[in-house]
């Protein structure tokens, strides 16, 4: 395959789209109980970001991804959503500029380019090339999704990492709450390859930091052929995918796949969002009336904000 500046915006053709999800009629009733509340915990409509939370609430996704990561306990469910409210709405992920972001892309150090398998959005991580300062910029991935994927694949690739370029655990930590607690079952597969015997420990060190069921997704070393067609992997990799990282043809690609606007707002797409509910004794709670004490959740929000520590490519899954 020739070299091209081009990236792949979607599987390769007969991707079957996996794992189908099928859900009872009990559990279809409790995805709809879980949404009638979170619309309980809508903004007032005169806040600027009541648009933007509600379009999230309506994505199809939503609500089956965190029933299932509260094991379809629907008191913890409605904790999850309290406390991602909590953190979309200090962080607002939908509304970062994309020139806040290009700069973090400007050696490939993030890149979101290919799909596994099972149709999943790959998004390719190398620390050597880190060239700027942890930061809160980021850039998409669930735009990329096919229907009915609801996750992605982290393909961290250590060759050229040394440990000043490796993020700290520290950072790594906050990263993994960050996605455990708001980007709950996005990640699908987590594939670590390259690493260096002496970056050993820094897995060592998160890893009290990862839950049973994220720390069974990774995997080091992996025959990545099993895993993603060779034409979707990066040839640097063991794939025909002679990608050549060009940095404004690649962020003027992804501007265009995602449909991102110049103040990070897109238009969203009719058949990636679920009909709202016909919530018909539940108003919508105004700033005065917050969630009780027992349906609250702590966030890591304000501590990560002030710290301004949580590393560049995380919210690839705004």
């Amino acid at each position: 395959m020739a070299k091209t500046t081009k990236i792949l915006t979607s599987p390769a053709p007969g991707t079957v789209v996996a794992p189908v999800r099928k859900y009872t009629d009990e559990q279809k009733a409790q995805m709809d109980e879980l949404r009638e509340y979170a619309y309980t915990l809508l903004l007032p409509e005169e806040d600027p970001y009541h648009m933007w939370e509600k379009q999230w609430l309506n994505k199809p996704d939503t609500m089956p991804r965190y029933i299932r990561a509260a094991k379809w306990n629907m008191a913890d469910a409605k904790k999850r959503i309290v406390g991602t409210l909590e953190w979309r709405r200090e962080f607002k992920p939908e509304l970062i500029p994309p020139e806040e972001v290009k700069i973090e892309d400007k050696d490939g150090k993030i890149l979101l380019n290919g799909f596994d398998r099972d149709g999943r959005p790959i998004i390719y991580m190398r620390p050597g090339r880190q060239n700027t300062q942890t930061s809160p910029r980021q850039e998409r991935a669930k735009d990329l999704m096919p229907p009915g994927q609801e996750s992605v694949v982290i393909l961290i690739d250590y060759k050229s990492t040394t440990l000043r370029t490796n993020p700290s655990i520290s950072t790594a930590s906050k990263v993994l709450t960050i996605l455990q607690h708001h980007y709950v079952e996005t990640l699908g597969r987590g594939l670590v390859v390259n690493l260096p015997f002496l970056l050993n420990f820094f897995y060592k060190g998160i890893s009290p930091f990862l839950d049973p069921i994220t720390r069974d997704k990774i995997r080091f070393n992996p025959d990545l052929d099993e895993l993603i067609p060779k034409e979707q992997l990066d040839a640097e990799l063991g794939g025909e995918y002679e990608y050549e990282f060009d940095h404004e043809a690649y962020w003027k690609q992804l501007l265009s796949t995602c449909g991102l606007a110049p103040d990070g707002t897109r238009i969203p797409k009719p058949e990636n969002f679920a009909p709202e509910p016909a919530v018909t004794n539940t108003p919508t709670v105004e700033a005065s009336d917050p969630p009780t004490e027992e349906e609250a959740i702590e966030s890591p929000a304000q501590e990560l904000q002030n710290e301004n520590s949580h590393q560049e490519g995380i919210a690839v899954l705004a």
